[in-house]
């Protein structure tokens, strides 16, 4: 069985869906711990934990702290920012965290379209 060597997680949910949240950053960051390479897109609502400050107001009982994960996937993976969410948030480039790219679709299909590459939407 061969592995996946590329993870794309799409996550479209904010605030309003806490577990999922939780899942993709949690999902996100064992796969990166794995030495898997991972490009994590923010979509949706959840286009607002680009900003600074926005990932530390998310809490779950029993989650890992979100802030830490997403310094963590900063660090070690991809994180974009779609393009059309961040306009349609009043989002603009240079608002997001040092780290974040703002990207649109097209980088999304050639990312998941990719040789070995996964793609999981939260």
């Amino acid at each position: 069985m061969s592995r996946t060597a590329n993870l794309v997680i799409k996550l479209t949910a904010g605030l309003e869906a806490p577990e999922r949240v939780s899942q993709a950053f949690s999902v996100a960051s064992a796969a990166l711990a794995s030495g898997i390479n991972v490009s994590f897109w923010l979509t949706g609502d959840a286009a607002y934990f680009a900003l600074p400050g926005k990932a530390a107001e998310f809490e779950l009982p029993h989650a890992a702290p979100l802030a830490d994960q997403l310094e963590a996937l900063i660090s070690g993976a991809r994180v974009v920012l779609c393009s059309q969410c961040a306009v349609r948030r009043n989002i603009n480039d240079g608002d997001q965290i040092k780290g974040i790219v703002i990207e649109g679709a097209a980088s999304f299909v050639e990312e998941i379209t990719r040789e070995s590459t996964q793609a999981i939407v939260y």
